[in-house]
């Protein structure tokens, strides 16, 4: 009886795995430097959570029809209007870490405002 409890729960672990991968992989798409670590899976999520944002509500002083056309993409030092580092600056960074708090910080303020 013990050995198929500890199968069982290997199988629902290894789905979540799997789902968590999918997830991951989706969320990253518009993320142009690698994400490691065990925090990888939080960073990407919160990256598509402003990104969401960004694109239906708009950013200061920036055309909201064009980040809906353009879309957001995120690199080491910036994230931006566009699919790479050298389109429209939405803000710029001293380091990746740096970017990744502005963006956590965001979310959290907007969630607040809700």
């Amino acid at each position: 009886m013990i050995i198929k409890d500890i199968g069982k729960m290997e199988d629902i672990a290894e789905q979540a795995r799997k789902r968590a991968d999918k997830d991951f992989k989706e969320n990253t798409k518009n993320i142009n430097f690698t994400l490691r670590g065990n925090n990888k899976y939080y960073y990407a999520n919160q990256c598509k959570m402003f990104a969401d944002y960004i694109i239906a509500n708009g950013y200061p002083y920036i055309d909201i029809d064009r980040i809906q056309k353009d879309g957001i993409c995120f690199n080491k030092y910036s994230i931006n209007v566009g699919y790479n580092q050298y389109c429209m600056d939405l803000k710029r960074f001293n380091s990746k870490e740096e970017m990744l708090g502005f963006v956590i910080g965001y979310n959290d303020a907007m969630r607040g405002n809700k």
